[in-house]
């Protein structure tokens, strides 16, 4: 016999955790410019160096934040990131290691002229393809 019951959760906290992801960041404006990918910086044996933050910081742009939060570690994710989810100022992460990647993205998202032309919200979309590569404590 099934029991027609109801159960409500509610979640009152969640754990901060370690993860580490690999990714390209491009953005969908300007013929998808890529601004950085950790798969080009590499350690002494060759391998490319992750990404690592903690989730739930609040240092990482959200939608990277949201898209982690249901993947699962080496599932490869397209996502589309629109500019209320994306870079909200020049310190959220990640941000391109390289000067000029990091200026021509802040100028391209953060432009007076093109945001007073409303244009911000195009210029502001992302796309990351994100790899989950392990999640810890």
């Amino acid at each position: 016999e099934l029991l027609n019951v109801c159960v409500i959760l509610q979640i009152l906290f969640v754990g901060l955790k370690k993860v580490a992801i690999h990714y390209y960041g491009r953005l969908a404006a300007r013929q998808g410019w890529r601004f950085d990918s950790t798969y080009d910086y590499k350690d002494e044996t060759g391998e490319p160096i992750p990404f690592v933050f903690i989730l739930g910081s609040g240092k990482v742009i959200p939608g990277i934040e949201a898209a982690i939060g249901s993947m699962r570690v080496g599932e490869l994710r397209r996502t589309i990131i629109p500019p209320s989810q994306g870079y909200q100022n020049t310190s959220q992460e990640p941000i391109p290691p390289n000067f000029f990647d990091r200026q021509r993205l802040f100028t391209t998202i953060f432009n007076p002229t093109r945001m007073a032309n409303r244009e911000g919200s195009t210029l502001g979309t992302l796309i990351f393809d994100i790899e989950l590569v392990c999640v810890g404590q």
